[in-house]
C-alpha cells in the first residue's frame, strides 16, 4: 500500500487514501496513478507531477522535447521535464514571437523569430519556469523541472500514471498554473510504494497552498 504524510491547509490537501488495490504487473514494481481534481471534485488538467526516490532509483536520462507556438499559444501549456532536458521552441505561426522567461529556475530569451531556433534551451535547474511572449501578452506557458526520474502532466481526466515504480520511499512533487505568482516552488509530500502493489491516489488542488 502507499502511505502519505499529509499536510492540510485552507486551500489544498493531499488525500492519501488508498482508493483501490490492483493486481501487481511485475514482482518488485508497482503502477502509481495520481488522480488530480479541484476542490469540487472535477478533473484538473495541466498539473505537473513527479516521483522522486529518496534513495537510489532510476537515473534521469537526457532527452529533447518541443514546446510549439501555434495560433499564438504555447502547446502544450504545461510541460514537465527532468533536469538537463533540452527544449526546442518551434514557431509554427506566420507572425514572429519573442519567447522569454525571467524565472529563477531558468531565465532565457529567444528574440523575434519564425521557424525553429538553431539551439534548444537546456533546463538545468529544478523549479517552476513561467514563459511569455514579448509581442503577444496573452501567451503564457509553463515548464516544471525536476530531478525526479518520473515526471508527468495530468490529462483532461486529471490523470497521471507512472508504471514500473520500484518499492521504496518517495517524494511526490507537484505544481499547478493556478498557483502562479503565489507559489513558485514545487509542493512536496512523502509517500511509500509497496512491492508489487498498484494504487490510485487522489490529489486535490485548490487555488493556492
Amino acid at each position: 500500500m502507499i502511505k502519505l504524510a499529509l499536510q492540510s491547509s485552507q486551500f489544498f490537501r493531499l488525500c492519501g487514501a488508498l482508493l483501490g488495490l490492483l493486481a501487481a504487473h511485475a514482482a518488485g514494481a508497482a503502477d502509481v496513478r495520481v488522480k488530480v481534481v479541484d476542490p469540487q471534485g472535477m478533473p484538473l488538467e495541466h498539473a505537473a507531477v513527479a516521483l522522486k526516490p529518496q534513495a537510489g532509483g532510476a537515473p534521469a536520462r537526457s532527452r529533447e522535447v518541443d514546446i510549439v507556438q501555434h495560433e499564438k499559444r504555447f502547446l502544450p501549456l504545461m510541460t514537465a521535464v527532468r533536469t538537463g532536458t533540452a527544449v526546442r521552441f518551434p514557431n509554427l505561426d506566420t507572425v514572429r514571437h519573442h519567447v522569454y522567461s525571467f524565472s529563477p529556475a531558468k531565465s532565457f530569451e529567444l528574440k523575434l523569430y519564425i521557424g525553429t531556433p538553431a539551439a534548444p534551451i537546456v533546463f538545468d535547474t529544478p523549479g517552476v519556469v513561467v514563459m511569455g511572449c514579448n509581442i503577444h501578452d496573452t501567451m503564457v506557458g509553463y515548464v516544471v523541472v525536476s530531478d525526479a526520474p518520473w515526471v508527468g502532466v495530468s490529462d483532461g481526466e486529471g490523470s497521471v500514471r507512472f508504471e514500473g515504480i520500484p518499492a521504496g520511499e518517495y517524494e511526490l512533487e507537484y505544481w499547478h498554473p493556478r498557483w502562479v505568482g503565489a507559489v513558485n516552488e514545487l509542493v512536496r509530500q512523502r509517500l511509500q510504494v509497496a512491492e508489487g502493489v498498484a494504487a490510485t491516489l487522489r490529489l486535490v488542488i485548490g487555488e493556492r497552498p
